[in-house]
């Protein structure tokens, strides 16, 4: 392709978005869903442990991305990057549908949770391939000087992936009641993904080889090993470790902080309805994803580093001020509750465990729901909390989602072209695709696990702001990647194919 022609890209961006937009949505729908599956898939008589049960298969797929990516890396690199992500989104798809197939807990036993798992790992495997191929696709697609502007609708796929399985949530549960939707309207998520994933393969089975991929191997110059010239050559093997530790790990961290903890830390910390968590990240992520194209555009014009490390450095100073201030806006105990409107309702449910409900009503608007359940066979209650929060803090609540948005923006719009331009033709599949998964599957994805862990461990403390102690783990992660990219990065694009 020439340096000034984008003849055809948009076709090349459309489908490649498309596919990977697609395997997002197949691997986040598990996360979106987490609360409910935590209740279907595990034991029901410990919801904390069930959630982090759940929390740990949703990592899990995560840890075996880096192996997803070697696998899938090698084969791109030897028999194209058309072939290769066909193949993962086809496994993805099929493993999504499935998860939605399994039986509960309550039908199957131990078989449900490791069904989920082996699914779990097989999407992961699936993502691993699927990011490298697409990231280095519309590379070696796009014109010279304008990669970062480029690659980056690439990386609004994962938030809008994201956005759509939080919306076709909201619409199963609109359409369906309640107690339908608990019962298997959640399903019904995880069997749409099948279409999508049908439509996507039929359009990418019509696109062309990279034409950079495709003059390689008419040249003979593609690589026979890329694994041992990847990680067995000295000196590519520095730059896969400065793409780690210098950009991807502090990226993966604030990508996954600003966007799935702070939806679990709602809906498990601050006890806000599941739905309106939705909703409100939606809106966020709906504002926040054209900054991706922004600062991949101004990456070409100044450089990825700055803008890189310039997000990272926002996070590491404000997410504790950011989570104080979500935190205090919903929290119950600072605002005044309407006493007369106060009512507790008793039952018996079908076990002859007692329910205790509490419905509270406050000043401002907020209204609490607090469920305790003495069961019939132990001497410990159960208590679950549910707060439907006012306009005015929805909103204030969108904007601090929305300012963690906008540092995922700076850190990941920028990130793909920085690695393909790291690596040569040949091997370049490969060795991005190590770095970005285990930065990201590794570092990011264990971080709603490690970090509701710290919450629980701090809470059972009885630490006044144990709700903050979750954000160690990335403001830690954040500042090495800071500190080591500002000394080792260089800012200067290479703008030339290699």
């Amino acid at each position: 392709m020439s340096n000034t022609s984008t003849k055809g890209i948009w076709k090349v961006i459309s489908a490649s978005s498309m596919g990977t937009m697609i395997e997002w949505y197949d691997f986040y729908i598990f996360g979106s869903l987490a609360v409910v599956i935590s209740t279907k898939f595990f034991p029901s008589d410990n919801p904390t442990a069930a959630f982090l049960s759940t929390l740990a298969t949703f990592a899990a797929g995560f840890v075996v991305r880096p192996f997803g990516a070697l696998f899938f890396g090698r084969l791109g690199d030897i028999i194209g990057r058309k072939y290769t992500f066909m193949a993962t989104l086809l496994l993805m798809g099929g493993s999504t549908f499935l998860i939605g197939c399994i039986p509960s807990y309550e039908t199957i036993g131990f078989m449900a949770p490791l069904l989920v798992l082996i699914l779990r790992l097989l999407q992961g495997l699936a993502l691993g391939g699927e990011y490298g191929g697409a990231a280095t696709y519309v590379a070696e697609h796009a014109p010279v000087g304008q990669r970062g502007y480029w690659t980056s609708w690439i990386q609004t796929t994962a938030t809008v992936g994201l956005f759509i399985s939080l919306m076709v949530i909201l619409a199963t549960k609109n359409i369906l009641s309640a107690e339908d939707f608990d019962s298997w309207g959640w399903r019904v998520p995880f069997w749409v993904s099948i279409v999508m994933v049908g439509v996507s393969y039929l359009i990418r089975k019509n696109m062309d080889e990279s034409p950079e991929f495709a003059k390689a191997k008419k040249e003979g110059t593609t690589s026979t090993n890329p694994l041992k010239e990847s990680f067995g050559n000295r000196y590519n093997l520095k730059f896969v470790l400065l793409a780690l530790f210098g950009a991807t790990m502090g990226q993966g961290v604030v990508w996954y902080t600003g966007q799935f903890y702070a939806m679990s830390f709602m809906k498990t910390v601050m006890s806000i309805d599941s739905s309106q968590v939705d909703s409100l990240l939606g809106i966020a992520l709906l504002i926040g994803t054209p900054f991706f194209i922004l600062f991949g555009w101004l990456s070409d014009k100044i450089g990825r580093k700055y803008i890189m490390m310039g997000g990272m450095l926002l996070a590491i100073l404000l997410y504790r001020p950011i989570y104080k201030a979500m935190y205090t806006t919903t929290d119950i105990s600072l605002k005044t509750e309407i006493t007369e409107k106060t009512k507790t309702a008793v039952e018996l449910n079908a076990v002859k465990d007692s329910v205790y409900t509490t419905h509270k009503e406050f000043t401002d608007g907020t209204v609490s729901i607090e469920k305790k359940t003495h069961f019939a066979t132990k001497k410990e209650a159960q208590v679950s909390t549910s707060i439907t929060i006012n306009s005015h803090d929805k909103w204030i609540l969108v904007f601090l989602v929305f300012v963690q948005v906008l540092f995922v923006t700076m850190v990941y719009g920028p990130i793909a072209a920085f690695l393909v331009e790291m690596f040569p033709v040949k091997i370049r599949y490969t060795s991005m695709s190590l770095p970005y998964h285990v930065g990201n599957g590794i570092f990011g994805g264990l971080l709603p696990a490690i970090s509701t862990y710290f919450v629980t461990h701090s809470k059972a403390a009885g630490k006044q702001d144990f709700y903050l102690d979750g954000l160690w783990y990335p403001i830690v992660i954040a500042s090495v990647c800071f500190v080591i990219g500002m000394i080792y990065i260089d800012n200067k694009n290479k703008n030339t194919h290699l």
